[in-house]
């Protein structure tokens, strides 16, 4: 993609350092906070595979499960269950040394079921776009709008597959697509 023809100040989202984007997609300040995201995100995936596993193989029927069990049914931390069963909040059973359980339904009532992990970028349904001439901006107006040169419009009208509509010597672009494309300016 070229380089943007305006600044886009924007806050790195692992360091929180602030700096210029060169893309609308600029979403780390440096390669090592990029690499750092992908890591997160891939350990992330990794433990949701991890915890799905675990929350499979818990029986319906089963009405005390493991303090291990429970963290993975409703991603509550260890420490918040064993003070839960400290002060009886919880009704728990002790089988022995690192054996206790806890009760199924009761933390059903306290808590909700975590939620299951989010499929790789699903296809979004497609939108749909009113192409009238008084629901569009014009090229020129959003290069006006934005501060921007033409060129730039059309690249990121390209790149963002947004709909066009020629009528004679102008083209239309949805308002509301090229408002949301350029929000943060």
């Amino acid at each position: 993609m070229g380089k943007a023809k305006f600044e886009i100040r924007r806050k790195c989202k692992v360091c929180g350092n602030v700096f210029i984007a060169k893309t609308l997609e600029s979403w780390y300040c440096s390669e090592k906070c990029s690499k750092i995201a992908w890591k997160r995100r891939k350990d992330e995936k990794v433990r949701n595979q991890r915890l799905d596993e675990i929350v499979k193989r818990i029986p319906e029927a089963q009405d005390y499960i493991k303090v291990s069990e429970a963290y993975a049914m409703f991603d509550i931390s260890t420490d918040t269950i064993y003070r839960l069963i400290r002060t009886n909040k919880i009704p728990y059973i002790n089988l022995g040394k690192k054996q206790i359980r806890v009760s199924k339904n009761e933390l059903k009532g306290m808590f909700p079921l975590r939620q299951k992990q989010i499929k790789d970028k699903e296809k979004p349904l497609p939108k749909r776009y009113s192409l009238e001439p008084e629901d569009c901006y014009t090229i020129g107006e959003i290069a006006e709008k934005y501060h921007m040169d033409d060129s730039t419009v059309y690249l990121h009208i390209r790149k963002y597959s947004i709909p066009t509509r020629q009528i004679g010597n102008f083209v239309y672009v949805p308002k509301k697509e090229v408002d949301e494309l350029y929000k943060s300016l």
